[in-house]
């Protein structure tokens, strides 16, 4: 396969995460549907803020700086959490591959 067509698959990809990643149902109480699949899961205060930034468009930094306005959070910590719930959103395919690295 060459670097073109490599790139056009990661971007399909990306393009049908983004996709399923807007069409989630998210409660108020952080209830979540994901209507492709049928699966639901729940997420904390902190997972929507994550999700709704993600929705918006942002990238890694500005969903960081979201969760630092809206809680007392900072440094590695920060860092790693947002870490590891993008590595879930990536294993459910709600965020592709490139996504926030």
């Amino acid at each position: 396969m060459s670097s073109t067509e490599k790139s056009e698959k990661s971007e399909k990809s990306e393009k049908r995460a983004t996709q399923k990643l807007r069409e989630l149902a998210i409660s108020e109480t952080g209830f979540v549907f994901d209507p492709y699949t049928g699966a639901t899961f729940t997420v904390n205060a902190a997972g929507k803020v994550i999700l709704e930034a993600l929705r918006a468009g942002a990238g890694r930094e500005a969903v960081a700086e979201a969760l630092r306005g809206r809680f007392d959070v900072h440094g590695e910590d920060l860092e790693r959490d947002v870490d590891e719930f993008f590595h879930l959103l990536r294993q459910h395919g709600l965020v592709g591959e490139e996504t926030a690295l």
